[in-house]
């Protein structure tokens, strides 16, 4: 790579590239034909001017500026929360979040430099439309097609500083799909694609700065990443989707790392629904696992760890148990009077354990737990484990949906303790305390009524 700030450069190598930053641009405002800007800064006597295949790199900045996207604002608190559609993270002040367009970064991109004081700079409305607009003036006012990219600043997860990336383009292939190829020594790339949009983006930021007044910069070089074709009129409905920088948003479904830490918690409560069918999916049993790892971090009594977690992994396990607790059940209910079709119509609602491909019975211990002399005192200190044993279930199943797996905590195994115990040979002193149905949820959770926290809060 050669960098230009004040180039003269010569036909690059195959394997090299010029980038260099171009003069001459001034203070961009409201209402600026942002063309005629970029075109008079390409064509500065001594500069090499714009050619088929190179790649213009624009700050949003100057495109926000020229669209309008100026806001009067002293609260540039209030803007960014226009801006956002989801917060993901908050420390203090400071808040990643979700903008409107996709992006999960700082502020939802409301920056409130590189602009007169008591305004704030919003992102352009469609990154993408500028970068088109941008690209057809260019041909028409020079004559040339050039690939553009719109960036902005972004931190990373895991990296230290800031990088600009592509958040608008237009005539650039913006991914690279390397999956299927092989390397130099015959190994198949099955993960590979690069995020060529960003790439270009960053060589860009080497020459423009971030306070040099020089927001354009020009790749040449690399005609390899720049599309053919005809260049869209603004108001295109959609860009070629290999050319749009939204192509570069990872989609929610794959986006392991999707949650902030806050966000994480708040959305795996959220998640935690009662699931009544599964699909055949098998479970991991490495997921439950890391679910009982949460379990057990629940707060107990006397630093005591009165949980216990029966894993029914085979389904000859779970059918011996389920067989044994419903003729429990049936003798119970005919002992209490019901009819024969009441006592069908209530089985059934323990079907939901019998279709489930995996099952775990939660179970308490009372190891640790204090004998007074009074039964007033004993009640208290059970009820004290029932809760611990209450809240380490809780953290289960909120932990299951952070796994993505379904559930439903069922109490039917508290009504045959004895039954359960025989069967699943446990010891005499584990109270079973219901069991928890495992798996895929095989239709989406049905909408439940909003609850207000103030409804169920009482200040003194």
């Amino acid at each position: 790579m050669t960098l230009f700030p004040h180039p003269e450069p010569s036909s690059p190598a195959p394997s090299s590239y010029q980038v260099w930053a171009l003069p001459g641009i001034p203070e961009v405002r409201p209402g600026d034909d942002l063309v005629k800007l970029v075109a008079d800064g390409a064509t500065v006597p001594g500069m090499p001017g714009l050619a088929d295949g190179d790649v213009l790199i624009v700050t949003s900045k100057i495109v926000s500026k020229a669209e309008g996207r100026v806001l009067e604002a002293d609260d540039r608190e209030a803007a960014i929360e226009a801006e956002t559609v989801r917060v993901v993270a908050r420390r203090g002040p400071a808040r990643i979040v979700e903008s409107r367009h996709g992006f999960v970064m700082a502020a939802a991109g409301v920056d409130a430099s590189n602009t007169p004081k008591g305004t704030v700079l919003l992102l352009p409305e469609d990154p993408d439309a500028s970068a088109r607009a941008l690209r057809l003036g260019l041909r028409e006012a020079l004559g040339v097609d050039v690939g553009v990219i719109v960036t902005d600043t972004f931190g990373r997860p895991w990296r230290t500083g800031q990088t600009d990336v592509a958040i608008g383009a237009s005539g650039v292939r913006v991914l690279n799909d390397l999956r299927g190829g092989v390397d130099s020594h015959g190994n198949s790339l099955g993960v590979t694609v690069t995020a060529v949009g960003d790439e270009l983006a960053a060589a860009g930021e080497l020459v423009k700065g971030k306070a040099d007044g020089l927001p354009v910069a020009v790749i040449r070089g690399l005609p390899q990443h720049v599309l053919e074709g005809p260049v869209e009129a603004p108001g295109t409905p959609q860009a070629r989707p290999e050319e749009s920088a939204r192509a570069l948003v990872r989609d929610a479904a794959s986006d392991m790392f999707r949650l902030g830490t806050s966000e994480a918690v708040r959305e795996a409560v959220t998640l935690r629904r009662t699931v009544r069918e599964f699909t055949a999916e098998p479970v991991d049993g490495a997921a439950v696992r890391r679910a009982v790892d949460a379990a057990v971090t629940a707060p107990a009594p006397h630093h005591t760890t009165p949980w216990r977690f029966v894993l029914l992994e085979t389904e000859e396990s779970r059918l011996r148990l389920l067989d044994a607790m419903r003729e429990k059940w049936i003798a119970d209910l005919r002992a209490d009077g019901k009819s024969e079709e009441s006592i069908a119509k209530r089985v059934r609602r323990g079907d939901v354990l019998r279709d489930a491909p995996y099952l775990v019975v939660p179970c308490l211990v009372m190891d640790g737990s204090h004998t007074y002399p009074d039964a007033r005192r004993n009640a208290a200190e059970r009820e004290m484990f029932v809760v611990a044993g209450g809240a380490g279930i809780q953290n289960f199943l909120v932990a299951l949906a952070g796994e993505r797996l379904g559930s439903a905590w069922v109490s039917s195994t508290m009504f045959c303790r004895d039954v359960v115990r025989d069967v699943l040979a446990l010891p005499g002193d584990w109270d079973p305390m219901g069991a928890v149905a495992v798996g895929h949820a095989a239709a989406p959770p049905r909408e439940r009524p909003p609850r207000d926290g103030d409804d169920f809060v009482v200040v003194r």
